[in-house]
């Protein structure tokens, strides 16, 4: 099993759409005012998963969901972000789980990080019943 897709509300479609598209996703369905589908950059030969965005019609009010995008390095990637007007809630973190973080929201509120986490994200040291391949 993969996970591949994932939708996100949205409460301004143009908004949204234009803000995943700065962030570096790119558009492949677009279905407005209701629905666009974008294609995330890929790592060499691997298969693109997808996000997509769905209108609703009132703000979100929760942290929840959260939506995480790896990256070689986040702070590359933020800088580049950054370039285009998209801009982190603060400055990327090295957290106690070996990851580096740099968190972001969409027009929609909806909670987005880029992170970087190497062999961290599936291997931790304190990984159930596995040791890293």
């Amino acid at each position: 099993m993969r996970l591949n897709q994932v939708t996100l509300p949205c409460t301004d479609y143009a908004a949204s759409v234009a803000w995943w598209q700065r962030f570096g996703l790119t558009l492949i369905v677009d279905s407005p005012p209701r629905y666009a589908r974008f294609e995330c950059p890929v790592f060499d030969g691997e298969e693109p998963s997808t996000l997509s965005i769905h209108q609703v019609e009132a703000s979100l009010t929760a942290d929840w969901p959260a939506v995480y995008f790896e990256v070689k390095d986040v702070f590359m990637e933020v800088g580049g972000r950054c370039m285009v007007g998209i801009h982190p809630l603060g400055e990327p973190e090295r957290q106690d789980w070996r990851w580096t973080e740099a968190w972001f929201r969409d027009p929609a509120g909806n909670r987005v990080c880029l992170y970087s986490a190497g062999q961290n994200r599936r291997f931790p040291p304190w990984r159930v019943g596995a040791a890293a391949e």
